[in-house]
């Protein structure tokens, strides 16, 4: 009976151990799973994080293209700029846009516009003047502005002395119309407004002697119309006054200049 007995609770102790041991046998197949499904995370972490990082890196690359490629359009621009101002700025030139200049046998014009035109392949500056007088617009070259006698205005001062000219005394003129006619037209070319109202006054009292020719007295209106333009844009006054001042000088009785009435003294 003791022995039975021993017996019976030695199986009932080791029956425990077997049923321990099977769970824990059981249990272990789900311990494996566990740390595979773990190094799978472990790896998808690595490869999201691996993958999170690349566009960082690609975002970083093509913000480096982007800040090339923007400095390559800068200094490609820039070169563009300087050129496009230097283009734009204005030539250094005697007259200005809009200014009044006196073209001798011409007339008095204003200056439109300042630009470049090849000319026997060369770029070469010119006025474009418009003549009020004529209604006549002509291109000149600005090298030779100079050359041709293209002048400023006179001052006040200046277009007052030449009207108190036409009416003083003057030295008789040859009795020669060709000689006559070429000495007068020497005076225009030369363009001073002295000048012109010299032909004025020398013209007009030969007229009063005898009739002029007809390349004279195209000659006398060509000066008048010179001198009239001139003073009127001097003076600021209309050319209709001026002209009537003018011929009112002219039909007075012509003064004597000062050294001439210092030398009958």
């Amino acid at each position: 009976m003791k022995q039975t007995t021993k017996g019976t609770s030695d199986s009932s102790a080791t029956e425990p151990k077997e049923s321990s041991a099977r769970s824990s046998s059981k249990k272990s197949p789900a311990k494996t799973p566990a740390k595979k499904s773990s190094t799978k995370g472990s790896a998808a972490t690595r490869s999201k994080a691996a993958g999170s990082r690349a566009p960082k890196g690609t975002a970083a690359k093509s913000a480096s293209t982007k800040s090339v490629a923007s400095k390559d359009t800068a200094s490609k621009s820039a070169p563009k700029t300087k050129s496009r101002a230097k283009s734009k700025a204005k030539p250094e030139t005697t007259f200005q846009e809009l200014e009044q200049v006196v073209y001798p046998l011409q007339g008095v014009g204003q200056i439109k516009r300042i630009f470049k035109k090849k000319f026997n392949d060369k770029d070469t500056l010119y006025y474009e003047l418009y003549l009020e007088v004529s209604d006549m617009t002509v291109y000149v070259p600005v090298d030779r502005a100079e050359e041709l006698g293209i002048r400023a205005i006179v001052p006040k001062k200046e277009a007052t002395s030449a009207l108190s000219l036409i009416a003083e005394e003057f030295e008789p003129v040859p009795a020669d119309w060709k000689m006559r006619y070429q000495m007068n037209l020497d005076l225009l070319k030369q363009g001073t407004i002295h000048d012109i109202a010299t032909v004025v006054r020398a013209l007009y009292h030969r007229s009063r002697v005898k009739e002029l020719p007809i390349l004279e007295r195209k000659l006398f209106d060509s000066a008048l119309k010179l001198l009239v333009d001139e003073v009127s844009f001097s003076l600021n006054k209309g050319k209709s006054d001026v002209e009537e001042l003018v011929f009112a000088r002219l039909e007075t009785e012509p003064k004597k200049t000062a050294k001439k009435a210092a030398a009958e003294e």
